[in-house]
């Protein structure tokens, strides 16, 4: 059965366009109109309102229908107006363009580009669109000034040329930045030497190549990629709006209807995640129903958080909640604006049904047990204290150091404290668990409260020596609360934050592979099906916050640069700076990205001299999310103040919030 392009063009109208914000009726009504099958390849034309960028040969694309429609709407063009496009491609944006302008004029270096966008257009009956072959960089003097120029192509710099090309008010709109990552502008003349810029966000291009953009040689096309998973990856990223913008979470609407959507990370200490999930999540609790978060720390410590943000009469507690190592993990700045507007939310909702909850889903206090062994070892044999902290620095899926669990395990004083360091876990856990069991809001009960605790001895043994069974163990809980979330609180749907190593498929994984880890991820695909949406999170540089060793000081580190051959190199080399990955908008291309490369996780600990080692593990990114959030180049969180981050609690946290 032959494709129906005109319900795909109104789809891609409503889902691709509207959505985002594009509201420009004349830009509507021209991508309604011009069929963008004509001006793709033939074999790619099932392809052809996919909402990607699309090959075109000569190493260039047909770029996204969103990114089109944006450049024109930014441009301003109107009935009447006279255009130049630099960079023609196939000639898809000129003759959109040409529905709306009286006359465009459109100029591209390759001859063979030139006489396709020719055919093109003619077999699309376009007639007022003039394609020329020449340095789109020198713009068209002879034929200037214009009301508007568009360039679809990354430059260094603004060209000069182009902007004296300009008519007094004319818009000139050029993506301008690094090879491989620019930022989209938007330039308008307001007199002679007097121009405005404006930042439209981030946005990649192939390179602009001429007298005023990126020489043509070698060195100036070290950004173009000869691998054919670098134009696949290319071809399927989208460019997302800066986090803060309003628009950041909106292609997110995609996931609206699934019930569990797992939000990752692949460090705990970085801004751009934190302010990311937290976009995107105030987007599906508002637009979609969505009313629980359940994040990767301990239910106790949500517990009290979930009491503030509700309304709720406070319990006594033991301590402050997080106010143990990894504190800043949730004690940020970045959590506290989020919960401050959960605080807002729900209190604009008197039904406490239409409140949006905020769990824990780690029962077993990891984080507290752990300071438990290391209080009782420091008394009794501080060199079996010493190798406790090195093990629990190591304690992470990815971690290539089994050393580290042996020096452990024949330590005569580490052996010997194995039974009364349990004991103690198990007593810390019988604490926690009678005080989330008075909770009348929890979704716990005292049947399942008692559970956990029976098989607490369990836990903590395997958690004291580690390996895969105390993962799984983890995991497996961290799926059964979950569950409980949605069958015992009155949540339909709900958004998990955790790291990629749990939000992950496993299977997918060497964790999974080699050494039969699952995860909350795996758990979730297994049974909520089509139900749930996995989406990692991923960057190349930056700072990070994170301790050298377990219990050490939280510290601003420098990430290295992503390894050369790793998953995180490849988006950085192919995907736009801030950008989406959907792996299920086409199963060819998820195919042709599934091989298993090195990809990078970091925890609360961050060892750079060690990274490769300690933080990188063989994975297929297609095989592990449903989709991919990438941001290029990110900053370490900020911890809530100054006594956080000497590991003493703020005393406003939570209810400063």
């Amino acid at each position: 059965m032959a494709p129906d392009f005109a319900e795909a063009r109104r789809r891609m109208i409503q889902t691709q366009l509207i959505r985002r914000g594009i509201e420009d009726n004349a830009v509507l009504r021209a991508m309604g109109t011009v069929g963008r099958e004509h001006f793709v390849p033939t074999s790619q034309r099932a392809l052809a309102y996919e909402d990607t960028a699309l090959p075109i040969g000569e190493e260039q694309t047909i770029s996204q229908p969103f990114i089109v429609a944006l450049m024109i709407e930014a441009a301003e063009v109107e009935p009447g107006a006279k255009v130049l496009e630099v960079g023609v491609g196939s000639g898809y944006a000129a003759a959109v363009l040409g529905s709306i302008a009286s006359r465009v004029i459109a100029i591209d270096r390759h001859q063979t580009l030139v006489e396709v966008a020719r055919k093109n257009l003619a077999g699309a009956n376009i007639s007022n669109v003039e394609v020329c072959l020449g340095d789109g960089t020198r713009g068209k003097p002879e034929d200037a000034p214009f009301d508007a120029i568009i360039v679809s192509a990354g430059g260094p710099d603004i060209p000069h040329a182009l902007v004296e090309q300009l008519e007094i008010g004319g818009r000139l709109i050029v993506p301008v930045g690094e090879l491989g990552a620019q930022r989209l502008l938007r330039v308008v003349r307001l007199g002679a030497g007097r121009y405005e810029e404006e930042d439209l966000g981030n946005v990649m291009f192939v390179p602009l190549v001429g007298e005023q953009g990126w020489p043509d040689q070698a060195e100036a096309r070290r950004g173009k990629r000869s691998d054919a998973r670098d134009s696949t990856l290319e071809s399927i990223a989208e460019t997302l709006q800066p986090i803060d913008a309003e628009g950041f979470a909106v292609p997110f609407d995609r996931f609206g209807d699934r019930r569990v959507i797992l939000l990752g990370e692949s460090t705990h200490g970085t801004s751009e995640f934190y302010r990311a999930r937290a976009a995107i999540t105030r987007r599906l609790i508002e637009r979609h129903g969505f009313t629980a978060l359940a994040v990767e720390a301990d239910w106790p410590d949500a517990a009290a958080i979930n009491r503030v943000l509700r309304g709720i009469e406070p319990l006594p507690a033991e301590e402050p909640p997080f106010s143990r190592f990894p504190q800043w993990m949730w004690r940020n700045k970045e959590m506290a604006a989020f919960l401050s507007w959960l605080g807002d939310h729900n209190r604009s909702r008197r039904e406490r049904e239409a409140q949006t909850g905020f769990y824990g889903l780690d029962l077993y206090n990891v984080t507290g047990a752990i300071a438990s062994v290391l209080a009782h070892l420091d008394r009794v044999d501080p060199h079996a204290a010493s190798i406790a902290r090195e093990r629990y620095g190591c304690m992470t899926p990815w971690q290539h150091d089994p050393a580290a669990y042996a020096r452990a395990a024949v330590t005569a004083g580490y052996r010997s404290c194995e039974e009364e360091v349990v004991a103690q876990c198990r007593e810390l856990l019988t604490r926690r668990m009678a005080f989330a069991a008075g909770d009348g809001e929890s979704f716990l009960d005292a049947a399942q409260s008692a559970r956990l605790v029976a098989s607490a001895e369990q836990y903590y043994r395997t958690m004291y020596y580690g390996g895969t069974e105390s993962w799984n163990l983890r995991d497996g809980h961290m799926f059964e609360t979950l569950r409980g979330i949605l069958a015992q609180d009155g949540h339909r749907k709900v958004v998990v934050w955790a790291h990629n190593s749990h939000v992950g498929d496993a299977r997918e994984t060497e964790m999974g592979r080699a050494r039969n880890q699952l995860s909350l991820g795996q758990l979730c695909r297994e049974h909520f099906g089509q139900e749930v949406a996995l989406i990692g999170f991923g960057t190349h540089e930056g700072t990070v916050a994170a301790a050298n060793g377990w219990d050490e000081p939280v510290q601003r580190i420098s990430m290295r640069p992503s390894a050369q051959d790793s998953w995180e190199r490849l988006c950085h080399q192919a995907a736009p700076a801030c950008g989406l990955i959907d792996f299920t908008s086409s199963n060819t291309v998820a195919e042709q990205l599934a091989k298993v490369m090195p990809q990078r996780f970091v925890g609360v600990i961050y060892r750079p001299h060690t990274e490769r080692q300690s933080h990188y593990l063989d994975a297929s990114a297609p095989g592990q999310y449903d989709a991919y959030v990438w941001l290029d180049k990110t900053t370490a969180l900020e911890p809530l103040d100054e006594r956080a981050q000497a590991g003493e609690p703020a005393d406003t946290f939570p209810s400063g919030m």
